[in-house]
């Protein structure tokens, strides 16, 4: 995905202006039906009580593998948000003239996992200072990005920014360029690109810490 990312060049270091924005397409693009680790239904429907959000960390293919192993998360799948382009395909986030970020859709029971405790896997298995990129992975489809469902989602994600950075500060580390926002609408990515590292267990995954603590709650368990 790295190559991709250099192939473009520093075009893909800034968002696209609705006038120069791909245009996109009315109807979704095809997807998986099923999770392939789980079997649960991509697009629902969820259980009771379930609740959702959106977490863009660079490549979704590694990101998406730390959520849906946790216990309390029901179900996981990769997509793309924030931008301006309706569906887009993912050659065309590519080119970095859609505005989406690489996200991972996490469904949980709050009950079993707690909003907290996603935040702090987010925090520390990427490093959220890079701006436009992530490691080797260049442009604004790799932007660090936190996409809630609720005000009380929205609450929690900017006061857990608001503590790890000062753990970052600490540490001599720089400023957190995470975006964090309202969810905007979601987009599933193909088929191919859902649950890919369980699909090809030495696929890429570029997701690399700071090695800074996030403690802002226990750490999550795997299921």
């Amino acid at each position: 995905m790295s190559f991709l990312s250099n192939l473009m060049g520093n075009k893909k270091l800034s968002m696209p202006s609705a006038h120069d924005a791909l245009p996109g397409r009315e109807d979704p693009i095809a997807t998986a039906t099923g999770h392939f680790v789980s079997g649960r239904s991509l697009k629902g429907p969820y259980p009771e009580g379930s609740e959702t959000v959106l977490f863009g960390m660079g490549c979704f293919w590694g990101a998406e593998r730390l959520f849906w192993q946790l216990d309390g998360v029901w179900v996981t799948a990769v997509g793309y948000a924030g931008g301006i382009t309706p569906n887009p395909t993912y050659h065309e986030t590519t080119t970095g003239l859609t505005g989406h970020a690489e996200v991972v859709r996490v469904v949980y029971d709050p009950a079993r996992v707690s909003f907290a405790q996603l935040l702090g896997v987010f925090w520390e298995s990427h490093d959220p200072t890079q701006g436009m990129r992530q490691g080797n992975d260049v442009g604004t489809t790799y932007r660090s990005a936190i996409f809630t469902n609720s005000e009380a989602q929205l609450a929690e994600a900017r006061a857990s920014r608001a503590a790890y950075q000062a753990a970052l500060k600490e540490a001599g580390r720089g400023e957190i360029t995470t975006e964090i926002a309202p969810a905007p609408e979601f987009y599933f990515a193909e088929e191919e690109h859902q649950q890919y590292l369980a699909k090809n267990p030495n696929g890429y995954c570029g997701l690399q810490g700071t090695g800074v603590s996030c403690a802002i709650a226990p750490p999550a368990t795997g299921s």
